[in-house]
């Protein structure tokens, strides 16, 4: 935990928050891991593919069978993450919060195993069937983990501790990048080892959640286990009475009982939620149809062209620019709040992928522009992990409350891998047709987002869940209405979950 970390929202962190909140983001950190992993060794990987057809067929592999090979290898992370995704409301139910993270382990190992084994098993199919279930576990890790932390955190400190998802997120990928070199790991021997460590992570984490408390908004408002749902809370908060907090959940547990139950269907049919599940989706567009990712999954080749001598050193630089800005972000949020760092973070991406467009154009005729384009491209890292990197992931869990939470999460989820996966298999299609000039159709979606973020995205900073949840039943004609409502919207005990103080906000 970074030092002073316990002054972000004038809220004690106790050492089983603090546990909990580390342990459930290691399954983040697994996330970011293979979503990095893939790049470095492709070539290597490409070449244990056509050897492995050699001697299966005595011939080498056609150009176009193995493009499309490493094309499925890449893309069926996406498409595994896709389909658990929408699990992720049915699981986090049935099994409760913890459990399910639990669980979800059994998915790492499998696909981390078959991964490790491709080579000596002479077995792309191996390869490929591994990418496809640690896809799996990261489609559930990314509804999970958010949903746990937002839950066991106090609301003075849920954005911050929100933040920490991405910072694994991007820390895994650089872990990733940094032990990808030929040096290191991504070596002809010892890429299956690269592939293979994601297990690692696995086995910490699987020690660790069983010294960590359920969530206890699960306890008390799905189970109905008040006793264990006080225990929880007096390990997270430190103190022992907790009757304030546990009146804050009754509340909500109050208006979730006057409801049905919330089906991913119901979230698009009933007016309570279609505002906030579209605001919730368009925030998880914003963030993957930004151009994030196809920065990352092509910035060597991208540096290469902007005539840098060592463009895979180049990314790892944009890595460590990524995780120092996520640190930046997770001491901003709660103190500017989730919609204007949003914004911030939209507004310079879109003038960052304007400035890379020219650069990259005249990148012939001008060779100083290289420097330019380099910077353009740390720039729009850095405005991304401000604002649009993490704060769709927590905010979604922010919007609804406990009965519609686990549908929403898997409604975005689903959203956000759908969007990686256009990215990741249209991108250089597009910019083969487009040139220097992909960039402007980023940068004309950063437009859009920021104005939609500015119309209609809420201020949910220092409210609980059950104050967010009553705004949005009041009908807002317009969601900048919202802050307003909030206002006049208190719970009756007039109690923040975990006794925060909104006065310090």
């Amino acid at each position: 935990m970074p030092p002073g970390f316990q002054q972000l929202g004038g809220e004690r962190i106790t050492g089983t928050l603090a546990l909990s909140v580390f342990t459930a983001v290691l399954g983040s950190l697994q996330f970011g891991y293979n979503i990095g992993v893939i790049n470095a060794p492709q070539k290597i990987i490409e070449n244990e593919y056509n050897s492995t057809w050699i001697q299966r067929y005595s011939n080498p592999i056609p150009e176009s069978t193995l493009t499309s090979l490493w094309s499925l290898s890449v893309a069926i992370f996406s498409i595994g993450g896709m389909l658990s995704s929408f699990c992720v409301g049915i699981i986090s139910e049935w099994l409760g919060r913890r459990k399910a993270m639990l669980i979800n382990n059994l998915l790492a190992f499998i696909g981390g195993g078959l991964m490790a084994l491709s080579k000596i098993s002479k077995s792309f199919e191996m390869m490929i069937l591994g990418r496809f279930t640690i896809g799996a576990y990261c489609g559930l890790a990314s509804g999970l983990v958010p949903m746990y932390v937002g839950e066991i955190s106090p609301t003075s400190l849920r954005g911050a501790l929100g933040t920490l998802h991405q910072l694994a997120i991007v820390t895994g990928i650089l872990i990733a990048q940094i032990l990808g070199l030929e040096t290191l790991l991504g070596s002809e021997e010892l890429w299956p080892v690269l592939l293979g460590i994601t297990v690692i992570p696995t086995v910490l984490q699987m020690a660790l959640l069983p010294f960590c408390p359920e969530s206890p908004r699960f306890l008390y408002i799905v189970r109905c286990q008040e006793h264990h749902a006080k225990s929880g809370l007096r390990r997270l908060t430190g103190r022992l009475e907790v009757s304030d907090d546990l009146a804050e959940m009754k509340e909500e547990k109050r208006r979730m009982d006057m409801e049905r139950k919330v089906s991913i269907v119901e979230l698009f049919r009933s007016p309570l939620y279609r505002q906030p599940i579209i605001i919730s989706i368009l925030l998880q567009l914003s963030q993957q149809l930004s151009g994030i990712n196809a920065i990352f999954y092509y910035s060597t080749s991208i540096f290469q062209k902007a005539g840098v001598e060592s463009p895979v050193y180049a990314t790892i630089g944009a890595g460590v620019v990524n995780c120092a800005f996520t640190v930046v972000s997770l001491f901003l949020v709660e103190r500017m709040g989730r919609r204007t760092l949003h914004m911030l973070g939209l507004a310079g991406m879109c003038v960052c992928a304007v400035v890379m467009t020219i650069a990259l154009s005249l990148l012939e005729s001008v060779p100083w522009m290289s420097y330019i384009s380099m910077l353009s491209i740390f720039g729009f890292v850095a405005f991304f992990e401000v604002g649009p990197g993490p704060i769709p992931w927590f905010f979604v869990a922010e919007l609804f409350s406990q009965g519609p939470r686990p549908a929403a999460m898997a409604v975005a989820g689903c959203s956000n891998w759908t969007a990686n996966f256009i990215i990741g298999m249209g991108f250089q299609y597009v910019a083969n047709l487009c040139g220097p000039y992909v960039f402007l159709i980023f940068a004309a979606l950063l437009l859009f987002f920021l104005l939609f973020t500015f119309l209609r995205v809420p201020e949910t900073r220092g409210k609980t869940f059950d104050q967010i949840s009553a705004a949005f039943n009041r009908h807002p004609e317009s969601m900048l209405d919202m802050d307003l409502n909030m206002e006049l919207v208190k719970p009756s005990t007039e109690l923040e979950y975990l006794g925060a103080d909104n006065s310090e906000q």
